[in-house]
């Protein structure tokens, strides 16, 4: 039953944190400019969903990874995210919270790749795969020149927030490596399973 539901109790667990989250965020401004996109992403993933572009339960687990990264960073500006425990375990001085949400963006690369194969789009699954890794990097590039353009015209705390850049000046060259290394790790994923002949990994994409 839950392998058919699966999306259903995803979007679920989605809805129920926004909710929450929604309550009292540390700037109602960067609240709004933070979750904008990505309720926007989730109502297009529920779009596709219900004109039966459906994919494996994996793809999906790995999609919703950031709204729910991306919902708590909202609520509390990623700066700000109670992230110590990892910060301190890896010797970071700086809050990686922002730094694994980016590495979360690449995990779009797997549903890219599960509709190229499906629709039988591409001759060859490693056209695929770097098409679905160089999508991600162009999306990486166009979010950190949204960010540029609000922090630019926002200014202020609420500018600075949302840029999340903690003083550091390559700020916006680590994020974009950090979205095209998780688009590799999930297209190594998609291979991985290829090569081990994992069933029920093709979604069924009708259009």
């Amino acid at each position: 039953m839950l392998k058919y539901y699966f999306p259903h109790l995803l979007l679920g667990i989605y809805i129920v944190e926004f909710i929450i989250a929604g309550v009292y965020p540390y700037s109602r401004d960067v609240w709004y400019v933070e979750n904008g996109p990505i309720v926007a992403l989730v109502v297009f993933i529920a779009i596709l969903y219900i004109k039966n572009v459906r994919f494996s339960n994996g793809a999906y687990a790995l999609m919703f990874i950031l709204p729910f990264l991306h919902t708590v960073g909202g609520h509390y500006t990623f700066e700000l995210v109670p992230f110590d425990w990892f910060n301190n375990l890896f010797g970071f001085e700086r809050n990686m919270f922002d730094r694994v949400a980016h590495f979360a963006v690449g995990f779009y690369a797997l549903p890219v790749i599960e509709y190229l194969v499906g629709k039988g789009l591409v001759a060859k699954k490693w056209i695929a795969v770097t098409y679905a890794i160089f999508a991600v990097a162009f999306v990486a590039v166009f979010y950190e020149w949204i960010e540029w353009w609000y922090a630019e015209l926002q200014g202020g705390e609420a500018g600075a927030a949302f840029l999340g850049s903690q003083g550091d000046i390559w700020d916006a060259q680590k994020d974009m490596f950090m979205d095209v290394s998780g688009a590799v790790f999930s297209a190594t994923v998609y291979l991985a399973l290829g090569f081990l002949k994992v069933k029920d990994r093709v979604p069924k994409i009708v259009l």
